[in-house]
């Protein structure tokens, strides 16, 4: 009998060790971390969304494979927003609450991540998006950070980038109605502007529309020197082939939805000489090349930019998770976003990121010019008082 209850103490003490390695700290047990991810998996305009959540899906296996945190793994929960404001709301609703994640990555679409980041907001829930470019995004709150450039800057070195060095005096614009375009267009316009051009029509449409010769013609009428589209890839296609069948000679010029590369599976025809201002290209690092090589091995396919700012952003709010367990024992949702906040020099394959205090990545833009079905990288840029500048 008392062999038997020795063994029992031994089996309970081991028992007890293996706990506390799975995740116990100083005597009390800790649920792994859950964080999610959000965007459109399903619809038009899924490869934006398949492709970011492949990037997170890629960088929490990593982190899981090398022993998650103090050997506490860390569990994914992907939830399809299909670009509707409602879904997503109906998503975050189920992740917060039900799934209780700590942290979100995305959302993908603009308008969807207006209106989660409001619910992150009041629920003390950090969001890292890796593509909501809309200037007002972070505005939101300071739980609302992005690992992808402001529209703000983007729409600032567009306008001048298309006046001064492209030489354009008049512009068309052809829209969607949703934050995404319309904060672009807008933005893009002062910026010309200001640098002495005129957008001299602009026409709008739907996201999801299939037909545009009825704008397109009306652009082709004004006869301006150059049409800028600032939208989704599913549009911008259809946009571009569209503008060919009407025999429309004008160039096109875009942003930085143009460098999802499956707009040249879906218009490659067509695409040759558009000029677009997209993310500044990261450095050939040893890091990125991993990454890319890792990706295109697990699925079959290269990562876009919003996806490796995907990866970043994961690696990133993975860290930070790892920092406050260590130093707190728990995940806390607000010591997260705090964390979060204090990134200083966080080493991505985009390479160092770093955080505004309203959240927003401080970084710089990309021009491209394609040639057939390749993007020639042109350079990067930003504006500084007002002027055009490149940074080398």
């Amino acid at each position: 009998m008392k062999k038997s209850i020795a063994l029992l103490l031994v089996i309970a003490l081991l028992s007890s060790a293996a706990v506390f390695a799975g995740g116990e700290k100083e005597g009390a047990k800790v649920a792994g971390p859950k964080i999610g991810f959000m965007g459109p998996m399903t619809g038009d305009n899924a490869n934006y969304g398949v492709l970011c959540s492949q990037a997170v899906k890629l960088a929490v296996d990593q982190f899981n494979a090398k022993g998650g945190i103090d050997g506490i793994p860390v569990t994914l929960i992907i939830e399809d927003s299909e670009g509707n404001v409602e879904k997503g709301l109906s998503a975050i609703e189920k992740l917060s609450s039900s799934d209780k994640i700590v942290g979100l990555i995305g959302p993908v679409f603009t308008g969807v991540s207006f209106a989660v980041g409001e619910r992150c907001q009041n629920e003390g829930l950090v969001m890292i998006s890796p593509s909501a470019t809309h200037k007002d995004i972070t505005a939101i709150g300071d739980y609302v950070f992005r690992t992808v450039v402001s529209d703000g800057l983007q729409g600032e070195v567009a306008g001048r980038y298309f006046s001064e060095v492209l030489g354009y005096k008049t512009m068309g614009v052809l829209y969607a109605k949703n934050d995404y375009s319309q904060g672009l267009y807008e933005g893009m316009t002062a910026s010309f502007e200001g640098a002495g051009g005129k957008v001299i029509i602009a026409e709008t449409c739907q996201v999801g529309d299939k037909d545009f010769k009825t704008q397109l013609t009306k652009i082709r009428a004004a006869n301006p020197d150059a049409i800028y589209i600032p939208n989704y890839t599913a549009e911008m296609a259809q946009i571009l082939e569209q503008a060919s069948q009407l025999g429309i000679t004008i160039p096109f010029v875009s942003c930085d939805g143009f460098s999802n590369p499956d707009i040249y599976n879906l218009a490659g025809d067509f695409t040759d000489g558009v000029v677009y201002v997209g993310p500044a290209q990261v450095a050939e690092s040893d890091a990125y090349k991993q990454f890319v090589a890792d990706y295109t091995k697990s699925f079959g396919v290269g990562p876009d930019s919003f996806a490796t700012n995907a990866y970043d952003g994961t690696n990133l709010m993975l860290a930070a998770l790892t920092k406050i367990y260590r130093e707190t024992g728990k995940f806390d949702r607000k010591t997260l976003r705090d964390a979060i906040a204090a990134t200083k020099d966080y080493p991505g394959v985009t390479g160092l990121v770093n955080f505004a205090e309203n959240g927003d990545l401080i970084a710089y833009q990309g021009i491209y010019k394609v040639e057939g079905t390749t993007p020639r990288y042109l350079g990067a840029y930003t504006v500084v008082g007002g002027k055009l500048t490149k940074v080398e």
